[in-house]
């Protein structure tokens, strides 16, 4: 079996009739697109390789055919990839088609290049040739310095929130002078731009830069010393590189520059998988290469030979609906006898779609698959609990690629352990984790935790022993014994209502009345850090996934067993990750779950880039559906449990969008798949998904309309603060239901429930709806 993580998008392909006679056999072995993106060397040529058209193989055949036919030496060429792993794999291929080892070329990633393009010329930018490229958590202790220095309060604009700012100016070229007024003021209460030009001189003074430096500092040198610029332009006669699509704005200025003396540039991308806006990626770029290069070749490869006609032809008949792209349709070369149409199955609940998908993978087993080959692709990591808990229970071994197992993960561990003291006060490891988690007085630099395990040790006590005692005395600080005392009674509150309220309603007051939630909430509002709202995320399919369990002993001794299961690493596994971990990769069997309105495409999204955002979100449906070689499987719930709420769910808009003549509906519900065409939802049971259509705004509108009216209270719509909850809104609690805010008083909302009459909860408690 192949090993989907090996560098693999190259396939053999039959030979094509009527080859020219007198082609080097690395030419004569490709159809005629690829061979057309190999002999055109001159001039900018844009390649648009569509999934599985062999965008490498060109690549690599191209590089190899410039020196095969003397047009450059290795030392005039740059070849540039995005990983390090790319780069080592063409200079194997392009060696090995010539025969030879290559020595002396440019090829590596942007950062690479650019590092030795600094190195020799790091005098321009102050620094010297043996600088040293600091790391992240070097970049927010110095950053965390300087806001210190100014006055700024970090806690209210964490670090590593500004640090992300600053890396998005870095990534679209903006040194400190060139942020504009309106941009500087917008963040770290008016300091941002201030904070930036000190965190530059800083580096500098230190001899140092961080990555987002290599490629504006080398913008820098090109504009302050055009010699040095035209020098790098005379001796790269050819350019090449590879996902152009993945490229941020300095990288292009940079490739733009560098090319625009012998103008032989070649740029291989796909528009219709750029899915990466979040890490500073233009998808732009490629649409305008024709601008940018006048008289540029485009050329297009569509034969694809990974997948069946009906996984293209389905992810074809999506990608159709974007209209920010270039235009291409991709073509099957397999021969296939009966090939698998795309599966859409509608399932009634999350747990049966995780029974499902479980099912299915033990039949593909029995049929002689190789679990190696089966990938559970979804939309956001908090997705993935669910289907690691049922590969647990069928003893089907898994990894999660990309990122943590489930129970691994920070947040994840940080409200087991308020858990784990609620069950266990002695249990000092539990709360040594949680103790300033929100803070409360015990930082490194207050030494409160150091008194309080220094106790424990000499008296031969547990930290929570300890904590009882000092807590009465003044060996701590005023605000440490405050959080102290306030935390120990909340603990002896838990611990008496742990018999009588059901778990997940007992660990969502734990995480509520400790002011963690809050905490992670708080974080995920005061930036855009995307690690910061999916903590949040996966704290709620925490709580939404105890319903299960019929005590707190019982979920803990569910995790002990489950952080247990230790991975071997020669067994075959079932592979779990994200849509956008998975780009690149490919395997036998995709399932596709969770395709759901306000899941995918994303919600929080779509309401902050909107129709930009739902291009990308349907990029990435595109780039899921395509990693399958035989079998794609799509499938979504009519219910989630949300909160530990069950739900009503719209099927996805992108399931509507499936061409009916490549795709089979299922299910255990009924429903035909397509666009809100359920009877669950009072629609009727049309068969015919083109016999009647429902629009996504039509059917929101609808919705809305059911919503409870409180003629009792005063609801007129007030302004919200930072995006937050306004008086007026609609929203839902996992217990009390449906409701109306009838007051917002920082993180309390004061609510009427259609069911539950008025009450007060905090804001991370609901959801608007």
């Amino acid at each position: 079996m192949n090993d989907p993580f090996e560098f693999n998008d190259e396939h053999l392909e039959p030979a094509e009739p009527n080859v020219p006679q007198g082609l080097p056999p690395y030419v004569s072995a490709l159809n005629p697109e690829q061979r057309m993106a190999v002999e055109v060397t001159d001039g900018p040529v844009l390649v648009l390789a569509g999934a599985g058209t062999g965008k490498t193989r060109v690549l690599t055949t191209r590089l190899a055919h410039i020196m095969d036919c003397g047009l450059a030496y290795a030392g005039e060429i740059m070849a540039v990839t995005f990983t390090n792993k790319a780069a080592m794999e063409m200079k194997e291929r392009v060696g090995s088609i010539l025969g030879r080892p290559v020595e002396g070329w440019w090829l590596g990633t942007f950062h690479a290049l650019a590092a030795r393009m600094v190195r020799a010329n790091a005098e321009v930018v102050g620094l010297t040739s043996n600088f040293t490229i600091i790391d992240t958590d070097d970049q927010i202790r110095l950053l965390k310095r300087i806001m210190e220095a100014e006055g700024v309060d970090e806690k209210k604009n964490p670090a590593r929130n500004l640090m992300g700012v600053i890396q998005r100016w870095k990534d679209r070229g903006l040194t400190p002078d060139k942020v504009s007024p309106s941009e500087g003021a917008a963040f770290a209460d008016g300091h941002a731009a201030r904070i930036y030009k000190i965190y530059q001189e800083r580096l500098q003074l230190n001899n140092a830069c961080d990555f987002g430096d290599l490629l504006l500092h080398v913008l820098t040198i090109f504009s302050e010393q055009p010699q040095i610029l035209e020098q790098y332009q005379r001796r790269f006669r050819y350019i090449l590189v590879d996902e152009y699509q993945d490229t941020n704005v300095s990288q292009y200025l940079w490739l733009r520059l560098l090319a625009k003396q012998h103008k032989n540039i070649c740029c291989v991308g796909d528009d219709d998988q750029s899915i990466y806006s979040w890490r500073g990626a233009e998808v732009t770029n490629i649409l305008k290469f024709e601008k940018d290069f006048p008289g540029a070749k485009v050329i297009r490869l569509e034969r694809n030979y990974r997948s069946t006609e009906h996984i293209l032809g389905a992810a074809s008949g999506l990608i159709s609906y974007n209209e920010d792209r270039l235009g291409k349709t991709l073509h099957p070369q397999l021969k296939d006898e009966d090939p698998i149409k795309v599966r859409v199955e509608s399932l009634w609940d999350g747990e049966s779609e995780a029974r499902f998908v479980g099912d299915e993978i033990e039949a593909l087993q029995r049929k002689g698959q190789s679990l190696n080959e089966i990938a559970i692709l979804v939309r956001a990591g908090f997705q993935t609990r669910e289907f690691e808990e049922r590969m647990i229970t069928l003893g089907l071994p898994y990894k999660v690629v990309g990122g943590l197992r489930f129970y691994e993960r920070e947040e994840i561990r940080d409200a087991l352990a308020y858990l784990r003291v609620v069950n266990q006060p002695n249990d000092s490891l539990a709360l040594e984790r949680i103790i300033n988690k929100p803070a409360r007085g015990f930082g490194a630099k207050t030494k409160g935790l150091q008194t309080l395990m220094e106790y424990a040790r000499i008296n031969q006590v547990s930290l929570y022993s300890a904590a009882v005692t000092l807590v009465e005395t003044d060996e701590l600080s005023a605000k440490a014994r405050s959080g102290l005392r306030e935390l120990l009674m909340e603990f002896d509150t838990w611990r008496k209502l742990k018999d009588g309220l059901d778990v997940d309603e007992l660990v969502g007051q734990v995480l509520d009345e400790s002011g963690y939630m809050d905490w992670r909430v708080q974080e995920s509002k005061k930036g855009k850090d995307v690690k910061a709202q999916g903590r949040v995320d996966n704290l709620k399919e925490l709580v939404s996934g105890l319903k299960e369990f019929e005590s707190l002993d019982e979920f803990l001794e569910h995790v002990s067993l489950v952080m247990e299961v230790q991975e071997k690493g020669d067994d075959a596994k079932v592979t779990i990750m994200t849509l956008h971990a998975a780009k690149g990769l490919e395997f036998d069997n995709v399932f596709l779950p969770g395709w759901e309105e306000g899941t995918f495409p994303n919600q929080r999204a779509l309401d902050e880039s909107g129709n930009s955002a739902l291009e990308e979100e349907r990029r990435l449906g595109y780039v899921g559906i395509t990693r399958a070689r035989k079998r794609s499987i799509i499938s979504y719930a009519l219910r989630r449990r949300i909160f530990g709420q069950y739900n009503d769910m719209l099927p996805s808009r992108f399931v509507d969008e499936l061409p009916d003549q490549h795709i089979e509906t299922g299910g255990e519900t009924g429903t035909p798949s397509g666009e809100y065409g359920g009877g669950n939802y009072g629609f009727g049971g049309f068969n015919d998904r083109n016999q009647q259509r429902f629009t996504y705004r039509g059917e929101r509108e609808s919705r809305k309309e059911k919503l409870i009216t409180i003629d009792a209270y005063d609801v007129s719509v007030s302004d919200a603060p930072d995006g937050g909850f306004r008086k007026g809104d609609h929203v839902r609690h996992g217990k009390f239901g449906t409701g109306v805010v009838l007051n917002v008083d920082g993180n309390k909302l004061d609510i009427a429930f259609a069911k539950g009459g008025r009450k007060k909860v905090i804001d991370s408690f609901v959801e608007k709806v």
